[in-house]
């Protein structure tokens, strides 16, 4: 074990460990002087670390209005804020443990999570989509009908197109690839005509391919929305109540257009890449009606 797997374990096992803070989170924060901020490192383009080591992303950017509205709610203008590197083992043992008051990624909100941590308004959505190339002209699922389709094995993603394959008589022949990469190449050399897969994670294989412009995401969506969301304190409404109307008034304001075109649709670090990939109906549906449901039948 490296001494970053050792360091990983180690603040896991004390997480697990603590207690849930008997204070509350804005109570905490106007005591210390400060507001501890839980990143990711590589979860781009959610949050990452740039060329200087410095948090970045569209979680973050969402974040700091958020930390904005805490300071302005404690009247601590000058509030210091302190950056966490989480990991997906660690950010909710840090969140518990009083660690980091806020983790600002690309969590998903579920009801499973629910029972140890709460979630403000869903600041992303993501679903279960296939890329081909534009000139297939292949929009929709009943467009794959007869088709060769790939996806990647041992995901939730190909027992999904399995199911639905049967279940609408498709006849679609599905091919499963050992991973993305290789999933990805199989539609780009001809072997396959689509592969399903997180329309995030899709966005992100074109954008790095060698020709960007050649391929295109489907309308439709083969699962339901899966929601992310910044995750805050169980039980500790007062601060809820404080990162809810900061995430409010970013939708209400407009600012997430902005927000969201910087990150999917404009070119961002480190390559310079765009995802190109605009705000989806469903989004746009969230952003006129914003939730934080854990429920993907909620953002239909």
């Amino acid at each position: 074990m490296t001494f970053t797997q050792q360091l990983t374990a180690s603040l896991l096992l004390v997480g697990l460990a603590a207690p849930a803070m008997a204070e509350g989170t804005l109570d905490k924060i106007k005591a210390s002087g400060s507001i501890t901020v839980g990143h990711r490192d590589a979860s781009i383009p959610f949050s990452y670390l740039d060329d200087k080591q410095q948090p970045i992303g569209y979680a973050m950017d969402l974040c700091a209005p958020v930390v904005d509205a805490v300071k302005a709610d404690l009247k601590l203008p000058a509030l210091k804020v302190v950056f966490q590197p989480v990991t997906s083992a660690t950010r909710i043992p840090l969140l518990a443990n009083g660690t980091i008051d806020i983790e600002c990624g690309s969590t998903t909100n579920n009801a499973e999570r629910q029972k140890q941590v709460s979630y403000t308004i869903t600041h992303f959505l993501t679903a279960n989509r296939f890329v081909a190339k534009k000139a297939s002209n292949l929009n929709t699922l009943a467009d794959l009908k007869g088709k060769t389709v790939v996806s990647t094995s041992g995901t939730t993603n190909i027992k999904q197109l399995t199911e639905l394959n049967a279940a609408q008589n498709l006849g679609m022949n599905i091919l499963a690839a050992k991973d993305h990469a290789e999933a990805f190449l199989m539609v780009e050399t001809g072997r396959a005509t689509a592969f399903v897969m997180d329309d995030i994670l899709l966005a992100s294989l074109a954008a790095n391919s060698s020709k960007p412009d050649q391929w295109a995401i489907s309308s439709d969506a083969l699962s339901q929305p899966e929601p992310y969301g910044i995750m805050v304190r169980k039980d500790d409404p007062a601060f809820k109540k404080v990162v809810d109307a900061a995430m409010v008034n970013i939708y209400k304001s407009g600012d997430i257009n902005k927000i969201y075109a910087k990150w999917f649709t404009s070119p961002i670090a480190p390559k310079n890449i765009n995802l190109n990939m605009p705000m989806s109906a469903t989004f746009k549906n969230l952003v006129a009606n914003p939730i934080d449901s854990a429920d993907p039948a909620a953002y239909k």
